[in-house]
C-alpha cells in the first residue's frame, strides 16, 4: 500500500478542503494497492482560482518557451517510465510490457507531436485588410479515464500546453498515480505555478469542474452516458464541451486478403489491453462463405493468448479493471448467447485456472444482425463476428450502430479501401491495420462524441477566433 495526496494546486501540494479518500485495487489481486487522497467542489474552486489567475503568464509564454516545457515534460516521463508503468500494471492490470511499450510512447509522443507542431502553426493569418487571429480559450478543464491513464490525459496536457491555457486535471480515481507523478514532472517544468492544477477525487469533483463558470473548455473522455451527462450539467454556463466517447469499431475483412493473418492480427488487437480501448477492433465482418473458417481461426489464436498475471513479460492478456467491469462484461456475454447469438470460445465467467483476479478469457461470439452485442459497445477482450453477402452489406453491418469512432478495412485494392472508408461515418478509418498516428485528428462521429484531440485540430479546440477587421498592418508576431 502507498498512500499520496492528490491536491496539486498554484504549484503546491495541499491538504484537501473537502476530502475525499479512496483506495485503488489491484485488479490482479482484488486487494487495495494505494490509498488516496482527493477532493470534492471546494477544491476544485480554488484550483479553478489558481487557473485564472495564472492565465496571464501562461498567454503570454512564447512560442518557443511552451516547446521547450513540452520537451522538459517529454524528458521528464521517460526518466520515470518504469514506475509510471509500474503503477499502471498495479492499477488497471495492462500487461507490464504494454504499460512499459504504448501506454508510455503514445504519452510522449503527444508532448514531442505537439511540439512539432506548435513550431509550424501560425496563430495570425492575414486575410485582404483582416488579421484572423486564435487566442487561448481560458481555463481548460480535463476529464480522463483508466484505460489509458498517462496517454489520454497526456493528449488534453500537451493541447493545453501549446495553445497557453491554464488548466485544472480530475483523473480516474481507478488508476491516479501516473496523474500524481505526471503532476511531480510538470512541477519540475517551466510552466508557471497556477498553469496546471490536480485535484483527484470521483463523482462530486469532477460535477464541480464540469460546472463551474469559470472553466471555458470542458474536455472529456468516458462513456456515452457520462458525456450526455456532462454536455447536460455544462449547458447552463456554455462553455466548449469536447468528447471523446465510445466506440464499436467494426473490421470488414474482405475475400482478397489472406484471412489467416486478418483474423490472427484482429483478435490480437481487439483483446490487447483487455480489450478496454475505444478503438479496438472488436467486431469483424468477414464473408459469409468464410464465416466458420474465420471462427476456428479465431478461436485458435485466442486460446493460444497467455492470461496471467500482468507483471510477467510473457503475459498476452492481464485482468480487466475493476470489480464492475468484470461484471459488467460477465452480464453482456450471457445476454448475447441468451439472445442467439453463438460462443465459440471463451465466456463470461471467470477465466479457468483462476480464483482471484477480475481475469476473463478471450473470447469469441458470432453475432447475427441486430442482435445487441453487434451494435454496442463491449469493453472487454471480446470479438464478434458477422457474416455479410457483399460489400454494400458489409458497410451496412458495419454503420448498424449508434457509435462512430473508428472503423478497419482490410484489402489488397487500395480503390475499395477507399469505397468503404467514403461510406464509414467514423472519425478514424484504419487500411490493412497500420499503426495509430497519434500527429493527426483523433475522434468520433454519432454517439461517439464530438471535436477532436490531436494535430493541428486538436490545438485548435484549445482556441478561439478573433477577426481584426482593418488592421492590414498588425505584425503576425503580436500572436506567433
Amino acid at each position: 500500500m502507498i498512500s499520496r495526496s492528490g491536491i496539486y494546486i498554484d504549484g503546491a501540494w495541499r491538504q484537501p478542503l473537502d476530502a475525499d479518500e479512496f483506495d485503488a485495487i489491484n485488479p490482479a489481486t482484488e486487494q487495495a494497492c494505494g490509498r488516496f487522497l482527493g477532493g470534492g467542489a471546494a477544491d476544485v474552486d480554488e484550483a479553478v482560482k489558481a487557473a485564472v489567475a495564472a492565465a496571464g503568464a501562461v498567454v503570454a509564454l512564447p512560442v518557443a518557451e511552451r516547446i521547450k516545457i513540452l520537451g522538459q515534460i517529454a524528458d521528464g516521463i521517460e526518466a520515470r517510465a518504469e514506475e509510471i508503468a509500474q503503477s499502471i500494471t498495479a492499477e488497471m492490470g495492462s500487461p507490464l510490457w504494454i504499460a512499459r511499450g504504448p501506454h508510455i510512447v503514445n504519452a510522449v509522443g503527444h508532448y514531442r507531436n505537439y511540439s512539432e507542431i506548435l513550431s509550424n502553426y501560425r496563430f495570425a493569418e492575414q486575410r485582404g485588410g483582416t488579421m484572423v487571429v486564435r487566442e487561448p480559450i481560458g481555463v481548460c478543464g480535463l476529464i480522463t479515464p483508466w484505460n489509458w491513464p498517462l496517454h489520454l490525459i497526456s493528449i488534453k496536457v500537451a493541447a493545453a500546453i501549446a495553445a497557453g491555457c491554464p488548466m485544472v486535471l480530475k483523473p480516474s480515481e481507478i488508476a491516479p498515480t501516473a496523474a500524481i507523478i505526471l503532476t511531480e514532472v510538470i512541477a519540475a517544468s517551466d510552466l508557471p505555478k497556477g498553469g496546471f492544477n490536480l485535484v483527484l477525487g470521483r463523482l462530486k469533483a469532477g460535477a464541480a469542474l464540469v460546472e463551474h463558470p469559470d472553466v471555458r473548455l470542458l474536455s472529456f473522455t468516458g462513456s456515452v452516458g457520462a458525456g450526455i451527462r456532462i454536455a447536460q450539467a455544462a449547458a447552463p454556463t456554455l462553455k466548449r464541451v469536447v468528447q471523446e466517447l465510445g466506440g464499436n469499431a467494426a473490421n470488414i475483412v474482405l475475400p482478397d486478403v489472406d484471412l489467416e493473418h486478418a483474423v490472427r492480427e484482429g483478435l490480437i488487437r481487439s483483446t490487447r489491453n483487455s480489450g478496454q480501448s475505444c478503438n479496438a477492433p472488436s467486431r469483424m465482418l468477414v464473408p459469409a462463405s468464410q464465416l466458420e473458417k474465420a471462427a476456428a481461426i479465431a478461436a485458435e489464436t485466442a486460446k493460444s493468448l497467455r492470461i496471467g498475471n500482468p507483471l510477467e513479460d510473457n503475459v498476452d492478456v492481464g485482468p480487466v479493471a475493476s470489480r464492475q467491469q468484470f461484471e459488467m462484461l460477465g452480464r453482456i456475454i450471457r445476454e448475447a448467447v441468451a439472445e442467439g447469438a453463438r460462443l465459440v470460445c471463451g465466456g463470461g465467467e471467470r477465466a479457468a485456472g483462476f480464483d482471484q483476479g477480475y481475469y476473463i478469457a478471450p473470447t469469441v461470439l458470432i453475432a447475427e444482425r441486430g442482435m445487441k452485442i453487434a451494435r454496442e459497445e463491449v469493453f472487454g477482450p471480446v470479438l464478434i463476428l458477422q457474416a455479410y453477402a457483399d460489400i454494400d452489406d458489409a458497410i451496412e453491418l458495419a454503420e448498424a450502430t449508434p457509435y462512430g469512432l473508428q472503423s478497419f478495412v482490410q484489402t489488397r485494392d487500395p480503390a475499395m479501401a477507399t469505397y468503404v472508408a467514403k461510406r464509414m461515418r467514423t472519425g478514424h478509418v484504419t487500411f490493412n491495420y497500420t499503426p495509430m498516428d497519434f500527429a493527426v485528428p483523433f475522434g468520433g462521429m454519432k454517439l461517439s462524441g464530438n471535436g477532436r484531440e490531436g494535430g493541428v485540430e486538436g490545438l485548435e479546440e484549445y482556441l478561439e477566433v478573433k477577426s481584426l477587421v482593418g488592421f492590414d498592418t498588425v505584425p503576425e508576431m503580436a500572436w506567433n
